[in-house]
């Protein structure tokens, strides 16, 4: 979510005080994830139930979290990496398999969810799901009917069509400043494989990019406040960033999310247990008491995103649930893709190919 940044920090939930004694140390469980990311009224009511004080701390970047995790000694229980950067974390051994005997709320997954979940995690053996989202198109309505009455608010030319994508330059086109994410999509829309680790693809996709380039007014790593401010009127980003967009947009401004016709990506954030967690006992009590359906229900309330415990639907909101941009129906969820690390050759090459996407030459 990434889906990475543009979430605002959470009042975290903070053991104070100087050094705990061994004692205590087993009473508490420290958790690092993604901020703005969960009611903090779950993590008081998971004291209240189990005792287990709760030792919250955010962070804003998976570059932050990659850091503590390669340097080991992190110190925490629990984290919540997402999916591409998590893959490579359990290749590197950073990550214990989970107790599932520890962890019986594991009844409930979304079967779907966790199948796509395995792409990253085979086997699903290190990984419990916390959220996932899309990436899409963001839009204001009223600035877009201005233009082109029937702009074709549901498909990616609305980016990549270049005399589309013109009709809108003077009004603010914004896209996330991720290769990770931006290629795939280009390369989905030219009906290459969204996930190739060819660099003749990875071209033809820089090609597409360049063509409209001249119409991008800005590659940003988060689009809420360009969105809600009126400063932007497309916006290709993260599902979580633009619906917060819409329901913190200034009086007169009308946004709108949609999930591209040609596809989407899908993106997930799990919870693992770091290899050398103080105290992973504490940490499944905590998965497993995240994964109540009424709880990971309650999450999803505050965060507006899907979560991939199925059981937790009868709990969610009805007006998120019914949301198709939050809870896409099945013919949306079969166009949805994932992708997947790239090894090191095909990571420079995307580097320097998004380089000249960015210069614009």
């Amino acid at each position: 979510m990434k889906k990475f940044s543009g979430r605002t920090m959470l009042a975290a939930v903070i053991v104070a005080g100087g050094a705990a004694s061994a004692a205590a140390a087993d009473k508490e469980v420290h958790v690092y994830n993604w901020s703005n990311y969960i009611d903090d009224s779950i993590l008081a009511d998971f004291t209240k139930a189990t005792g287990i004080k709760v030792v919250y701390d955010v962070y804003d970047s998976m570059e932050t979290l990659e850091a503590k995790m390669f340097t080991g000694r992190s110190g925490y229980d629990v984290v919540v990496p997402t999916d591409r950067n998590m893959q490579v974390l359990i290749e590197a051994g950073a990550f214990q398999k989970l107790d599932k005997s520890k962890i019986p709320n594991l009844q409930y997954a979304w079967p779907d969810i966790y199948k796509r979940l395995a792409t990253y995690d085979p086997g699903n053996e290190y990984a419990v799901n916390y959220m996932w989202g899309t990436t899409g198109l963001g839009y204001d309505k009223a600035k877009i009917d201005a233009r082109m009455p029937d702009a074709p608010v549901n498909s990616m030319d609305m980016i990549f069509k270049p005399e589309v994508a013109a009709k809108f330059a003077d009004c603010g086109i914004y896209m996330l400043n991720s290769p990770e994410d931006v290629m795939p999509a280009a390369l989905n829309y030219l009906g290459l494989p969204p996930d190739s680790k060819s660099k003749e693809d990875l071209q033809k996709a820089t090609d597409l990019l360049l063509k409209i380039r001249p119409y991008v007014r800005k590659f940003d790593s988060s689009l809420i406040n360009p969105l809600a401010t009126g400063e932007a009127c497309v916006a290709f980003g993260f599902s979580g960033d633009i619906l917060q967009a819409r329901d913190t947009a200034k009086s007169g401004v009308e946004i709108v999310y949609s999930i591209p016709k040609e596809g989407a990506l899908l993106w997930m954030d799990s919870m693992v247990i770091p290899k050398d967690a103080p105290n992973p006992e504490a940490a499944l009590a905590f998965i497993n008491y995240i994964q109540t359906p009424e709880v990971i229900a309650k999450a999803t309330n505050f965060v507006k995103y899907p979560n991939g415990n199925l059981e937790s639907q009868k709990y969610v909101d009805p007006a998120i649930l019914k949301d198709p941009t939050i809870y896409p129906p099945a013919d949306t969820m079969a166009h949805l893709y994932t992708t997947t690390p790239n090894s090191d050759e095909i990571q420079d090459a995307m580097t320097a190919l998004w380089q000249q996407v960015l210069a614009g030459k």
